[in-house]
């Protein structure tokens, strides 16, 4: 089987169902940008090393949510009573408390925050929160499909939940290498 079909050649691209739609339709934008948003996990897990104890657990930690990745993929090519449904595993509430559990094991070993964190510190905090402004913004796409099509609820708290766990574990993974938070300063005002 070749690579290319040419069948996108037109500026349309098939769902999961069959039905044929445009590739800056707004379901294709989600899943795109799920599909960019692991990618940057990938880019996250190469950074991470064996040796050290919190690398190993968020390495575990990846490999989940890019497999949910690809299942969200295929839940949003597959519309709510089309075709092939049956062959898809939706998001539901027991994923979006799995992510709860994680967030609150890596947010309990963080220091209470005092203030905004901006992204930085070391390479991989800086990727992880790379990660969770795409994150962030497959978020936002899916809403936007939302308002036009069915969107599954727990699908989104889904995604927003690993967007707090991405902050999360971007700031203990600066405490596990002894480097301080980058904090914002707000401007002064010259009045």
């Amino acid at each position: 089987m070749k690579l290319y079909t040419k069948s996108g050649d037109d500026g349309t691209t098939g769902l999961f169902s069959g039905a044929r739609v445009s590739k800056d339709h707004p379901r294709i934008e989600s899943y795109g940008t799920i599909d960019e948003f692991n990618a940057t996990l990938g880019m996250c897990s190469a950074t991470c090393k064996a040796d050290n104890a919190l690398h190993r657990r968020l390495l575990d930690i990846f490999g989940r949510l890019q497999s949910r990745m690809f299942d969200i993929g295929a839940d949003l090519a597959t519309p709510e009573g089309a075709n092939n449904e049956s062959k898809i595993q939706r998001i539901g509430e027991e994923h979006v408390q799995e992510v709860e559990k994680w967030i609150d094991e890596i947010d309990g070993a963080n220091t209470p925050l005092t203030a905004f964190v901006m992204p930085g510190g070391t390479e991989l905090a800086s990727r992880l929160h790379l990660a969770r402004t795409i994150c962030r913004r497959a978020e936002r796409q899916m809403i936007h499909l939302s308002h036009t099509e069915p969107v599954g609820s727990s699908l989104i708290m889904y995604v927003n939940r690993v967007s707090d766990f991405l902050f999360a574990a971007a700031r203990l993974v600066n405490k596990n290498s002894d480097v301080e938070d980058v904090l914002w300063i707000p401007s002064v005002s010259s009045k």
